[in-house]
């Protein structure tokens, strides 16, 4: 839970470096909470039948939008590479892999970005 308060934490900082375990427990935890609220979204009945979330699951990605995108971009900073490379997941499956991929590499020593955390 403390990998998952220090993303919070750092809100919207996207300078510097986050190592894979702060990332895959960030990431880890946020889908543990996302279950709930989405197990909370279905005892009030609060998920249209069109839609694929409701409120509380739409109103907790909105809150952690920016920190998931704080992280993913240092995360890319630890592995040598510009934040831009986040936006190569928007590219369908391919894209999606190769970001993945990334997200797993292991980090590099210092940097352009900083020293090793």
């Amino acid at each position: 839970m403390e990998w998952y308060i220090k993303v919070l934490r750092q809100y919207a900082e996207f300078n510097g470096r986050a190592r894979r375990r702060e990332y895959w427990m960030f990431v880890l935890i946020h889908l543990l909470i996302l279950f709930v609220a989405r197990i909370i979204d279905a005892l009030w009945g609060a998920v249209p039948p069109e839609a694929k979330y409701g409120i509380v699951s739409l109103l907790y990605l909105l809150a952690v939008l920016i920190p998931w995108l704080a992280v993913s971009v240092r995360r890319m900073h630890d592995i040598g590479k510009s934040g831009k490379w986040v936006l190569i997941g928007l590219v369908p499956l391919v894209g999606q892999i190769w970001l993945f991929i990334l997200l797993v590499t292991g980090s590099t020593g210092n940097n352009r970005y900083g020293a090793r955390p």
